[in-house]
């Protein structure tokens, strides 16, 4: 029974995908339900605080454990590496008064093995549902688990969806879906100031805030405290306005898209409108009109359309997986914050530790139980700074307000501080390395298997009438809207080029009855004349990426013939050409182009045998791609941005690796690397293809490497042959030459699936990703990230979407599609943004680092101090707190992050933990410094003929009186008093002066941030500082003493005192500049001790230096065994099935 109910109890959601996570199913017990809630009364919310900290354990106290068939909660836990934890309830919906249990069969009509027809408990017509992230699942009866419902199940077939859905869907079967699976919308509420506010009041870190403020103003010290909620109620404030803005702005970005009127067919009713909130998986849409917003994802039935990718509506989409990451973000896995974390940890234990001294203290003293009790918990208070929390985001807050500047926005802030670590950079090519746009360079026409003279487009003349003209004229899937020629801006220009216009075919046009509109092309006033007065474009198979080309069936007006049209990549259209009409300088002539960084496309041409009143109807493209004939070749060009080889050379420079990732063809992406200089141009730098095949019959999967060396054609040699040369692989030791993997998509597949130990190797040293999906693209960026780089990502179109999400931070050049998935958008459209992100990123976090550091300081300076007078039962007054706290603690921290960033990136970067070597050191030699010369000051005062126990205020003898001991002091049977002594007197000055020490110690400029003197805040704040604090400690002016209850001194005691600062600080500023931030020093150490870095793709670069057979070179590796990646196996079969998943029209 033990064994049945542990199984039952726990299972997975989203098995095998990104979000996958465990749930485990409990049902509410009455008695610690109510033991629970006198537990929130007693503690007075206290404890209702902790369980909205810790989900797990409110369902643990209020719950047992259950099968999920019972449970009426759940605790789902992530199953990555923060295993995050949340309590969800489950929902029940009553479908009674909607469903008729003896006509249940008929609602779900053919389609009764979907999940939702397995989700109604019969006889009860109840629906079971938990609600995670915007997603519903469904309890599946049957299978006993909780099912993703939304959209249609991927098991159905073609032929299922049309036999199934094809008549639409009735209202009954339209209002039961809507009931379970919910609204088709992207619902993001502006979640309420109240809301906001109140979660980021119940911060752990302001909850502790408050309890300190408490204790503090309770003890009569006003100032300070009231300081503090000032400060602390900004930094709420300017979050939670952060926070509204960002929720606006995303609630208005997708509510104008749950709004849109569509056009539905119901079962035996027809024709219905209604809005696309309202659709359900299943039915069927009717697209009328020339323009208007697809609501959902689809799949065409029948017909034809053009589709602008836009933002879709429903969470089920693509769209909205990519709001929802907006919505839920996963936490950051940056070390820098574990060990914040750690550190506070430290704090704590170091204030408890302090508590107890001052239990043992008061106790050994017998003094009050009370004050024993207040004192104590003061002591707890003092080495946990309550100004950490907003203190430790004005560097984040000043580098967002420079990028802002910069017309760089960002959107997950806590991001900027990554950018300092990143050092990888991930480039999409068109529109990001080149210009968006594609301008003709020219077309190169084949005649009798032989390549013509180029037509180049700059001569001004027009295209030559004839086939390729024809060709460029009519294959594509442009089409008029609104007087407006729209369509792929690759289509266009190549309309362009030919100077034909376009319109709407008008019915006596209309030959054939295979739809009710076709497109007509005309030569234009400026196109060569010829015999042909139009085309009309009967028939598309339209562009897909994994067929890399299309075709158009078209007829020339006035005549009863067919022809067909074909273009696309110019390998995968010669291989539907007969042989002898392909030249056979072929391969040389494209790789002449494409080697220079053109973008090709090849045409071809078929007449198609139909009779006059031969039909469309039903023609598979199969049936007419074969046997056509080459028409030649069509090149654009897509120039390098003035910005881009500057700007990579920086990177590089700074030794941030740069890589490219684009979709475009191999060789083009090899040229464009080269041009940029992401591949150096000498002789040294070599390029190694590698071309992975798939496992064909008995043949293995097999992977081939070619070290390759491009001649490129000087000028007046373009279109000669290329010239490629197989290198020897001595030579390339021999020169210890740099090289380069570049490999295609298909390629990186191949290598995921069957050669997963190569996949990190080639990585090390990849550079050029081409035709890469998107879906390539995002796992590229994931694999690097488990070498242990920090990666960042630009790219600039939707396809570049999941690897801007992926990556550590990704910056998006474009505000469309793109900035919805990126943390970083640029309005200025080129890669100039990414070392501005990065040197901010760095300015910032050596910033954070800096404040960090003196905050930790400042609380054990303090502390130590409090332990010295609490050993003789006293403590600091309330305004020599209020001069460290808020006159110089407070102000350092806003003013020490001012500090623009240096504006050239050194090569390498900041340290990215906190619990290192050299900053342990700092923190713990200060310390030790500060414990030094606080000690001997409270030891060596005690030795000065002056000194007296001091009961009472007394102020400083006259010019003609001498310092008698007990001069002064008043009577012994007085109360001690609780801050008069001159301990304090000469603590407090060391403390306070040492905390400006730090705060200048620790604002160190190069080679991250600008010299100190050019953040003039800072630096005039600390000379005003300065001189107050001397004023203050050398002024004999009584109603200073009075007021900051201070006693006077002779003046060689504070000149003592004074020289024995100024020794702190020429100790402290050497041991941190000399030698803690040494860089040749500690490079020495690590190379003495032999320690080398424990980063993945550090260890792997080791082990590959030591391999005598890497890089292989020509030479062809064949897989060992039939293993196969288990991940890519299981992404195959889905992508199989989707397309039959999306054929219903349906979301």
């Amino acid at each position: 029974m033990e064994k049945r109910l542990q199984e039952n109890h726990h299972a997975l959601l989203n098995e095998g995908k990104e979000d996958e996570t465990e749930i485990f199913g409990y049902k509410t017990h009455w008695f610690r339900r109510a033991l629970c809630i006198v537990g929130y009364l007693l503690s007075c919310g206290a404890l209702l605080i902790v369980f909205y900290w810790k989900p797990a354990w409110d369902v643990w106290a209020n719950c047992v454990p259950c099968d999920l068939q019972e449970a009426d909660v759940v605790l789902l836990r992530a199953t990555d590496e923060f295993q995050r934890y949340m309590r969800k309830k489950v929902i029940w919906v009553d479908l009674s008064k909607l469903l008729d249990k003896d006509k249940l069969s008929q609602v779900f009509g053919a389609d009764k093995e979907c999940v939702i027809s397995k989700a109604v408990m019969k006889p009860h017509l109840k629906v079971r549902y938990i609600r995670v992230q915007k997603i519903r699942y469904v309890w599946d009866v049957s299978a006993k688990q909780f099912h993703r419902i939304g959209s249609l199940e991927d098991s159905n077939t073609c032929y299922e969806i049309h036999h199934k859905f094809a008549d639409g869907l009735t209202r009954q079967e339209q209002d039961f879906r809507k009931l379970v699976c919910g609204p088709n919308a992207i619902e993001v509420e502006i979640c309420p100031i109240w809301k906001l506010l109140f979660k980021e009041v119940l911060n752990p870190f302001y909850v502790f805030q408050a309890f300190t403020l408490t204790l503090w103003i309770s003890q009569g010290y006003i100032e300070y405290s009231v300081a503090i909620i000032i400060l602390s109620v900004i930094s709420i404030a300017i979050t939670v306005y952060d926070l509204r803005q960002q929720s606006i702005n995303l609630h208005n970005l997708v509510e104008e898209h749950n709004h849109v009127q569509v056009m539905t067919w119901i079962k035996h009713k027809g024709r219905c409108q209604m809005e696309s909130s309202s659709l359900v998986p299943g039915d069927i849409l009717l697209l009328e009109g020339q323009k208007l917003s697809l609501p959902c994802d689809a799949i065409l039935l029948d017909g034809s359309c053009v589709i602008n990718e836009g933002m879709l509506t429903g969470f089920n989409t693509a769209k909205g997986d990519l709001v929802r990451s907006i919505l839920y973000p996963k936490p950051l896995n940056f070390k820098i914050y574990r060990d914040a974390f750690k550190f506070i940890l430290g704090l704590a234990v170091i204030a408890v530790l302090g508590m107890l001294y001052a239990i043992y203290i008061y106790t050994s003293h017998k003094q009050p139980a009370g004050d024993t009790l207040v004192m104590a918990l003061l002591f707890l208070t003092i080495p946990v700074p309550p100004a950490l929390p907003a203190a430790l985001t004005t560097g984040i807050v000043y580098a967002q307000r420079r990028l802002k500047k910069k017309r760089i926005f960002c959107i997950s802030p806590q991001r900027i501080n990554i950018c300092g670590q990143i050092n990888l950079v991930c480039f999409d090519k068109t529109g990001t390395l080149t210009e968006d746009g594609l301008d003709l360079w020219g077309a190169i026409p084949c005649q009798e298997g032989s390549f013509q003279k180029a037509h180049r487009f700059a001569s001004g003349l027009p295209l030559p009438g004839g086939l390729l003209c024809h060709a460029m004229a009519s294959c594509h899937s442009l089409l008029v809207l609104e007087g407006t020629i729209q369509g792929d801006p690759l289509d266009l220009k190549m309309f362009e080029g030919t100077s034909w216009e376009m319109e709407e075919a008008s019915p006596e046009h209309r030959k054939t009855n295979t739809a009710d509109e076709h497109t007509i092309v005309k030569p234009g006033p400026d196109a060569s004349q010829g015999p042909v007065a139009g085309i009309v474009v009967l028939h598309q198979f339209p562009f897909s990426s994994s067929l890399q080309r299309m075709s158009v069936i078209v007829q020339e007006l006035g005549k009863n013939s067919y022809d067909v049209y074909m273009k696309g990549a110019p390998e995968m259209v010669a291989s539907f050409c007969t042989a002898e009409t392909v030249p056979r300088a072929f391969l040389q002539e494209l790789q002449g182009y494409t080697s220079q960084g053109f973008r090709v496309i090849a045409l071809a041409h078929k007449a198609l045998p139909l009779g006059a009143d031969g039909g469309l109807d039903g023609l598979e493209r199969e049936e007419v791609e074969f046997g056509l004939t080459f028409l030649g070749l069509l090149v654009m060009e897509n120039r390098l941005k003035n910005e881009t080889r500057p700007v990579l050379e920086e990177l590089m420079a700074a030794r941030i690796r740069t890589v490219m990732v684009t979709g475009d063809n191999l060789q083009t992406a090899i040229t464009v690397a080269k041009n940029s200089g992401m591949i150096s141009s000498s002789s040294r730098s070599k390029v190694i293809l590698v071309e992975a095949s798939e496992p064909e019959g008995s043949t293995p999967a097999s992977v081939t490497w070619q070290l390759t060396e491009d001649k490129r054609p000087g000028p007046g040699e373009e279109g000669k042959d290329l010239c490629i040369t197989v290198e020897d692989k001595a030579e390339l030791g021999s020169l210890s030459t740099a090289f380069h993997f570049a490999m295609s998509g298909k390629s990186y597949q191949v290598l995921s699936k069957h050669f997963s130990s190569l996949v990190p190797k080639v990585l090390l040293n990849g550079t050029v990703f081409a035709r890469m999906s998107p879906s390539q693209k995002s796992s590229l960026v994931e694999e690097f990230q488990k070498l242990n780089y920090y990666v960042g990502m630009c790219g600039d179109g939707a396809n570049d979407c999941g690897a801007l999400k992926m990556a550590h931070a990704g910056i998006s050049l474009s505000e469309q599609e793109a900035s919805v998935a990126s943390p970083f958008t640029s309005q200025t459209p080129n890669i100039q943004c990414v070392p501005e992100m990065i040197r901010e990123g760095r300015a910032s976090l050596v910033s954070s680092i800096a404040v960090f550091k003196y905050l930790i300081l400042y609380c054990l300076i303090a502390f130590v101090g409090a332990i010295l007078l609490f050993w003789q039962l006293q403590i600091q007054g309330n305004y020599q707190f209020l001069v460290q706290d808020i006159g110089i603690t407070i102000i350092a921290c806003l003013t020490m992050s001012l500090t623009h960033a240096h504006p050239k990136l050194a090569p390498y970067r900041p340290p990215g933990q906190l619990i290192s070597p050299p900053l342990l050191l700092s923190v713990i030699l200060n310390v030790v410094f500060s414990l030094i010369v606080q000690v001997c000051g409270f030891l060596l005062v005690k030795q000065q003929p002056w000194y007296a126990v001091i009961r009472s205020h007394r102020g400083c003898p006259l010019a003609n009186q001498s310092w008698i001991p007990g001069n002064g002091t008043a009577n012994s049977t007085e109360p001690h008093h609780r801050v008069l002594s001159y301990e304090d007197t000469t603590i407090w000055p060391l403390a306070t002066l040492n905390c400006l020490i730090v705060a200048f110690v620790f604002s160190k400029g190069k080679p991250f941030r600008k010299s100190i003197y050019t953040n003039y805040a800072f630096c005039t704040a600390l000379c005003l500082q300065l001189g107050v604090c001397l004023f203050l400690f050398f002024a004999d002016f009584e109603r200073i003493y009075t007021g900051m209850e201070l006693l006077c001194t002779p003046m060689i005691w504070r000149v003592y005192i004074l020289i024995a600062l100024l020794v702190l600080f020429s100790v402290s500023f050497f041991v941190e500049d000399a030698v803690l931030q040494n860089r040749p020093l500690w490079l020495w150490i690590k190379a003495l001790f032999r320690f080398r870095s424990s980063s993945q793709y550090r260890v792997l670069q080791r082990k590959l230096a030591q391999d005598p057979a890497w890089p292989p070179l020509n030479r062809r590796d064949l897989a060992e065994e039939t293993y196969v990646n288990p991940a890519y196996e299981e992404e195959e079969e889905s992508g199989e099935k989707q397309p039959a998943g999306r054929q219903g029209g349906t979301r």
